[in-house]
């Protein structure tokens, strides 16, 4: 399969890069990095993205992070601006992304663990992983041609742990290795609507 990664050079997309390459033709996408630069904040970023390059397969999103945040002094704006990225830049990819995409294609979007595991700090982080989960729902029965879409929710990964682990916890890393798992089975499997947990 051809397929693109955004955020190949991130600390997750690495590996699932590395999980990957083996077996698949990869191309990489990033705001700074990658066979391609994209800002996948900007409508018109993603759709130069997708005219540049052929067809792809699958399109996976390991890109973008949402910020801490005080929630005595959280706005409803600051929340907006922490959705830009990883809540609505995945989105575009697949609005977008579902017009380029070949027959039976995938999608698989990165949410994360505070959707179902609250700490302070991440009001706005949970907010997005669970958007994104409804997001994948909603989208999983409206896409077309046999298009698939999932979403991986890491919690603390094993390889991040080092500097934001003291910041949450309780929170136990998780191997790197069970991570990109899910994102080989969201992309070489049939299965769709899924949202894979890898929480411990």
């Amino acid at each position: 399969m051809r397929i693109l990664i955004v955020g190949a050079n991130g600390t997750l997309g690495k590996k699932v890069s590395l999980a990957l390459a083996a077996k698949h033709e990869l191309i990489t996408a990033g705001r700074q990095s990658g066979d391609h630069h994209v800002d996948i904040t900007s409508e018109s970023s993603v759709k130069r993205l997708f005219k540049a390059i052929k067809p792809v397969d699958a399109c996976i999103c390991t890109a973008a992070s949402g910020d801490l945040d005080d929630f005595p002094t959280l706005t409803g704006k600051k929340l907006l601006a922490n959705m830009k990225g990883k809540l609505m830049g995945q989105v575009n990819l697949v609005l977008i992304g579902q017009h380029y995409l070949n027959d039976k294609g995938s999608f698989t979007l990165t949410s994360g663990v505070f959707a179902d595991e609250p700490y302070k700090g991440v009001t706005g982080g949970g907010l997005i992983s669970g958007a994104l989960h409804s997001f994948v729902l909603s989208a999983a029965i409206e896409l077309e041609r046999g298009l698939r879409i999932n979403a991986v929710s890491p919690g603390m990964l094993e390889d991040s742990a080092k500097d934001y682990g003291e910041l949450f916890p309780g929170l136990q890393p998780v191997p790197m290795d069970k991570v990109t798992a899910a994102f080989v089975s969201s992309v070489e499997t049939s299965v769709t609507g899924q949202i894979f947990k890898i929480y411990r």
